[in-house]
């Protein structure tokens, strides 16, 4: 028989066994509780995604993008520094897919704003700094 270091070819292999169980079963494990603690998850298809602006500070016209995976009827509005309602730039129907609604920040007084993107089942926002 093959001695290895005091081991022997048999013991190698249970020990070499062993070991790939353990990782298989905590594999399983590990993958079961991740699935628990995603059981309430929301459905993403139901919210649209509100993307951040791409000139920093606003100045002129800017565009608001956001995303939805299926139709629905949005609002996109401005809130005050203190998060109260201040103009409301948008409301309409979408389809599925990414929207543009572009806005003229001349039509308001420089400093920081909030814009908020309000759906039937959510309210998601975004802050920006106008610099006309």
């Amino acid at each position: 028989m093959i001695v290895l270091m005091g081991f022997t070819f048999g013991r190698v292999i249970i020990g070499a066994s062993c070991v790939s169980l353990a990782v298989l079963v905590f594999i399983i494990a590990y993958r079961k509780l991740l699935k628990y603690l995603g059981r309430g998850t929301p459905n993403k298809e139901e919210y649209c995604v509100l993307h951040e602006l791409e000139i920093h500070p606003a100045k002129g016209e800017v565009e608001f993008y956001f995303t939805s995976d299926s139709k629905r009827k949005v609002t996109l509005e401005l809130l005050n520094d203190d998060l109260s309602f201040f103009y409301t730039i948008q409301e309409k129907d979408i389809i599925e897919g990414g929207t543009i609604v572009r806005f003229d920040t001349k039509k308001i007084p420089n400093g920081t704003y909030f814009y908020q993107l309000r759906t039937d089942n959510q309210k998601t926002m975004k802050r920006f700094t106008i610099e006309n």
